[in-house]
């Protein structure tokens, strides 16, 4: 394995279909930036998750019953209380 490739981080990979129509305009976008379509992507998304998450993620994503109603809902319960006394 060239040093270059053994350097890199493993990172997840994701892959969606789409129409021909939409793989061309982002060919098209991507161009007109003079980026490659992944970079298009990847900038894309972090754009989108900036918008509906902020700029702090790691506090929206952490899991408790602050940031999640849905959580402080099953939480709140005496049953799970007693694993606020460990």
């Amino acid at each position: 394995m060239p040093p270059s490739m053994a350097l890199r981080t493993k990172r997840p990979r994701i892959s969606i279909d789409v129409q021909p129509d939409l793989r061309r305009r982002l060919r098209l976008a991507a161009a007109k930036r003079d980026l490659s379509i992944s970079h298009y992507i990847l900038q894309a998304i972090e754009e989108r998750l900036r918008e509906d998450l902020g700029d702090d993620a790691e506090a929206v994503l952490a899991l408790n019953a602050k940031s999640d109603p849905v959580l402080s809902e099953l939480w709140d319960n005496a049953q799970d209380a007693e694993y606020d006394r460990l």
